[in-house]
C-alpha cells in the first residue's frame, strides 16, 4: 500500500508550508513547536492539518511534552494499575508509577497530567482539521467527506482514551471549539459523553472506505470496531457488574456485521500479532503505525523505550514487568484448559533467589503456549536474541523475575538508528481477535452460551497451532520462537480447546474473561477491562493479598471500590479551566 512521510516543523507551520514525499510509513515525524492554522485554509494545507491530529494517535505528544506516560499503549494505566504487571525496574525509578500502582491517586500525578494534556491536544488537532476545513474552498466535496470522516474517527478515539482514564471527561466539538481562541477548549466535564464518542464513530463508519489506500488511516470497518468497543464499555453497570444487555445487543450486531463481512482473519499462530515483519497482517483492524527507517527515529515507538530487559543489546530500563499472578495465570490442567478458579493458588516455578549462574530448570506443569511469547522467564529463548536469565532483570527482589515481550522487535529489526530500543513494532490496538471475544462477552449475557463456546474456541484454536510454536528451521527470516532446541517446544504447553457444552452462565462468563486475559495480557488493556466488567474492585482486593506477600511495597496497596476505578482529573486541568472567575471543570467526587 501507498504511504507517505509528511515533515512538519514549528516555522513550516507557522508559514504554512507543508511537505510531502514517499517513504515506507505513515506518518512518520511528529509535528514539533506550537500549532498554528494561519494560511492552511487550502487543500494541501488542510491535509497537513488532519495529518497533524494523526501524529497525536500514539499518545508521544509534542515536544516530548506528554512523554512516554502518555503513550496510547497505556501500558502504565492499563497495565501496571492492574493485576497484570509491576512498575519493574527498582523502587526509585519514576515514584509517580509507584503511586499509580498502590492505589495513591493524587490529582497533582505529572503522569495523568501528561496523558490528560496527550488526549486532549489529539481532540484539539481534529477540531483544528474540521474547522480549517470549513475555510478552504479548493477541497472537492468526495475529499471533504472523507476528512471529516477521519477527523470525527480521530476525535473520538481520542475522546475515548480520555473517557476510560476519568470518569468526569469533558467532550470538545469542532462548533465549540474556535480557531486561536483557547477560551473555547474550556468546556464543562458535567454530563456523559459516550453518546458523542459513538456518534463520531457512527459518523466515520457512514463515510469511510472499506480499504484505505495509505495504510495507518482508518477504514470503516476500524470506525465500527471501535464504535461496537464504545457500546461494550457501556456494557455492564460498574457499580453491581450487572449486564446492560440492550447495549450488549447493539454490540453484538456491530460485532457481527465486522466478523463476517469484514474480510479479517486470525493470523496462523499468536505470535504474528507481535512481530515486526507482519504489520498490517490479515488479523489487523487498526494499528498506530511506528518508523521503519533509520532516518525517521522521531517517529519510531518511543512510548516502550523504558520497557526493554535491563542488559544487551537493549541496555535499558526494565519496566513493567509480568506479575506473578500473570504467569500463574497460563497454567493449564492435564487437559489443556484454564484454571478459572485455582489458577493463582501456587505459583509457576520462578528464579527467584537462585543465583545467576546456578542450574534452573523452568517449570514444568502444564502451560498455555502463549504464556512465553508475552513473558520473559529464565531458561526460554527471548524473541530470538538469546536465553532470558537474572541479568535481564534489573532488582529481582523488588519486582520479580519476568520480563515484558510483546513489544520488542525480533532481531531482522533489531532497534532503530543508535538507538537500541526504538522500535518499529507497530501496535495492535484493534484486531479480530478482539472483535472475537466481545462477540463472545454479548452471547454470554444474551444467553447463548454454545456460540459463545465457538467464539472462544476460535482463538484457542490458533493458540495451539501448531502445539504453541513453530521450529526455527521451518521459519522465516521474519519469524521467531522461543524454542531453545530446533523442533522441541521450551516447555510442557498443553492447550485445548473447550469440548463439553456450556451450561452454566457464571462459568461461561469466567471462561470468556479468562480467555480476554490470556490474550490480550500486557498490551494495556487488563485495568479498563476490569473497569468495565465492573469487578475491578472483586479481582484487585485478593490480588492485592496475595501480591503483597510477595512484592513488600505493595503491603499497603488497597483499592477502593467507587474511587479506583478512575484516575482523578488532573489539578493542573483544572486550574487552566478558569473562565469568568471560576473553573468549568470540576474534580470527580470520588478524590474530592
Amino acid at each position: 500500500m501507498k504511504s507517505i512521510y509528511l515533515k512538519l516543523s514549528a516555522a513550516g507551520l507557522l508559514l504554512g508550508a507543508t511537505t510531502f514525499s514517499c517513504s515506507e510509513e505513515f506518518l512518520e515525524t511528529i509535528p514539533l513547536g506550537q500549532f498554528s492554522t494561519v494560511g492552511l485554509e487550502n487543500a494541501q494545507g488542510v491535509e497537513g492539518v488532519l495529518l497533524g491530529a494523526y501524529a497525536m494517535i500514539d499518545g508521544y505528544g509534542l515536544d516530548g511534552q506528554s512523554g512516554w506516560n502518555g503513550t496510547i499503549d497505556n501500558w502504565v494505566y492499563g497495565g501496571v494499575v492492574s493485576d497484570d504487571a509491576y512498575k519493574g525496574t527498582d523502587a526509585g525509578d519514576q515514584p509517580e508509577q509507584s503511586f499509580l500502582e498502590t492505589f495513591d491517586f493524587q490529582a497533582t500525578n505529572l503522569h495523568l497530567r501528561n496523558k490528560w494534556r496527550a488526549v486532549y491536544k489529539g481532540v484539539a488537532r481534529a477540531n483544528d482539521a474540521l474547522n480549517t476545513l470549513k475555510e478552504a474552498d479548493d477541497v472537492s466535496d468526495e475529499r471533504r467527506a472523507q476528512i471529516v470522516a477521519e477527523a470525527r474517527f480521530l476525535r473520538g478515539f481520542f475522546h475515548f482514551e480520555a473517557r476510560k482514564m476519568w470518569r468526569k471527561a469533558p467532550y470538545i466539538d469542532d462548533a465549540t471549539f474556535v480557531l486561536g481562541d483557547l477560551e473555547s477548549s474550556k468546556v464543562p466535564n458535567d454530563r456523559e459523553i459516550w453518546a458523542d464518542i459513538e456518534a463520531d464513530f457512527e459518523a466515520a463508519a457512514n463515510v469511510l472506505p472499506d480499504v484505505q489506500a495509505q495504510v495507518g488511516r482508518p477504514t470503516n470497518w476500524a470506525a465500527k470496531a471501535f464504535l461496537a468497543k464504545a457500546k461494550m464499555f457501556q456494557g455492564w453497570d460498574q457499580n453491581t457488574g450487572a449486564a446492560n444487555t440492550a447495549k450488549l445487543q447493539e454490540a453484538k450486531v456491530v460485532l457481527e456485521d465486522i466478523l463476517d463481512n469484514g474480510g479479517f482473519d486470525l493470523t496462523p499462530t499468536f505470535e504474528e500479532n507481535f512481530l515486526v515483519g507482519r504489520r498490517n497482517n490479515e488479523e489487523s483492524i487498526f494499528e498506530i503505525q511506528f518508523s521503519i527507517s533509520s532516518a525517521t527515529t522521531a517517529a519510531a515507538n518511543e512510548g516502550t523505550t523504558l520497557n526493554y530487559p535491563y542488559t544487551d543489546p537493549w541496555g535499558c530500563c526494565g519496566f513493567y514487568q509480568p506479575s506473578q499472578n500473570l504467569v500463574n495465570a497460563y497454567k493449564t490442567s492435564a487437559d489443556g484448559l484454564p484454571l478459572l478458579d485455582t489458577f493463582n493458588a501456587s505459583d509457576v516455578t520462578n528464579d527467584q533467589g537462585i543465583a545467576l549462574n546456578a542450574p534452573y530448570t523452568p517449570y514444568q506443569g502444564p502451560l498455555d503456549p502463549r504464556l512465553d511469547h508475552t513473558v520473559g522467564r529464565r531458561g526460554i529463548l527471548f524473541k530470538g536474541y538469546k536465553i532470558h536469565n537474572r541479568d535481564f532483570i534489573r532488582d529481582q527482589a523488588y519486582a520479580g523475575p519476568y520480563s515484558p515481550k510483546k513489544h520488542i522487535a525480533e532481531p531482522a529489526f533489531f532497534g532503530i538508528g543508535a538507538n537500541p530500543r526504538l522500535s518499529a513494532n507497530n501496535y495492535r490496538i484493534m484486531r479480530l481477535g478482539m472483535v472475537i471475544l466481545w462477540l463472545a462477552e454479548c452471547e454470554v449475557e444474551l444467553g447463548n452460551l454454545e456460540r459463545a463456546r465457538t467464539l472462544v474456541n476460535m482463538i484457542r484454536t490458533r493458540a495451539a497451532n501448531p502445539a504453541g510454536f513453530v521450529p526455527r528451521a521451518t521459519q522465516g527470516a521474519e519469524r521467531n520462537s522461543f524454542t531453545v532446541i530446533d523442533g522441541e517446544p521450551a516447555a510442557n504447553y498443553v492447550i485445548n480447546t473447550y469440548d463439553a457444552p456450556w451450561t452454566d452462565a457464571d462459568v461461561a462468563r469466567k471462561a470468556v474473561r479468562m480467555e480476554n486475559r490470556l490474550e490480550f495480557a500486557m498490551e494495556g488493556h487488563r485495568f479498563f477491562d476490569l473497569q468495565r466488567w465492573g469487578v475491578a474492585a472483586e479481582v484487585m482486593t485478593p490480588y492485592l493479598q496475595v501480591e503483597r506477600t510477595k512484592r513488600t511495597y505493595l503491603a499497603n496497596a488497597q483499592f477502593v471500590k467507587g474511587v479506583h476505578e478512575y484516575f482523578p482529573v488532573p489539578l493542573e486541568a483544572i486550574e487552566r479551566s478558569f473562565r469568568d472567575g471560576s473553573p468549568t471543570l470540576v474534580q470527580d467526587p470520588a478524590f474530592e
